[in-house]
């Protein structure tokens, strides 16, 4: 049985590494094991990153409504609740970009809210 050499994958397996670990500083560019162990880390970094952004947007989302909620004369919490009493499917994304881009829009949503909330 004839032994199984290395070579052509190690050197692939490498490659791969260093394109991933290009423009890293020092070490981390230079030699494998260092670059191995930086691309890890930067990959495990960029996964808990992409969580991180969707949680950061809907945050400021919130922020913008419950700012354009208060020129209103209401606040956020009571602006959604009554949203979702009238009936009214309108995610967070595309009120934010109303109370940034369309005030009037804004405000007959809020008065929607508001009338439900009467009810």
């Amino acid at each position: 049985m004839a032994r199984i050499k290395r070579a052509v994958n190690a050197a692939k397996k490498r490659r791969k590494v260093f394109k991933l670990a290009k423009g890293y500083w020092g070490a981390k560019s230079k030699l494998y094991r260092a670059a191995s162990q930086q691309v890890m880390k930067s990959l495990s970094y960029a996964f808990v990153g992409r969580k991180l952004k969707k949680r950061e947007y809907r945050r400021l989302w919130i922020a913008r409504i419950n700012a354009g909620a208060r020129i209103c004369g209401t606040n956020y919490s009571k602006l959604i609740h009554g949203l979702k009493l009238a009936g009214v499917e309108v995610n967070r994304k595309v009120l934010a970009d109303l109370a940034v881009t369309d005030m009037n829009a804004f405000k007959e949503l809020c008065g929607i809210a508001d009338k439900a909330l009467e009810n």
